[in-house]
């Protein structure tokens, strides 16, 4: 339909949490961790949700609907490389 689905409110719930812990001062090395994180995701906002937008409008084959395919599930709900690549960024 063009609008928001729930890849992009994941998007946007995980930038404004991002931007709330690097606000944050209670905790200083929280902060700094989430400093870089919340830049890149303000910074490529436009670019994730173009490509989050993009991946709407076809059926999705998640190979079953009570026991889904993992891996098919994981490449329809993560379709945005720019957010990946963030998301990622942060694994230790």
């Amino acid at each position: 339909m063009g609008g928001i689905d729930d890849r992009g409110s994941h998007f946007w719930l995980s930038l404004f949490w991002a931007e709330a812990l690097a606000a944050q001062t209670e905790d200083a090395e929280l902060a700094s961790e989430f400093q870089p994180i919340a830049a890149k995701l303000r910074e490529n906002a436009e670019q994730i949700d173009r490509e989050l937008l993009d991946a709407q409008g076809e059926p999705a084959d998640l190979g079953g609907y009570y026991w889904p395919d993992e891996a098919k599930t994981t490449a329809v709900m993560r379709p945005s490389e720019t957010f990946n690549a963030i998301i990622d960024g942060m694994k230790n």
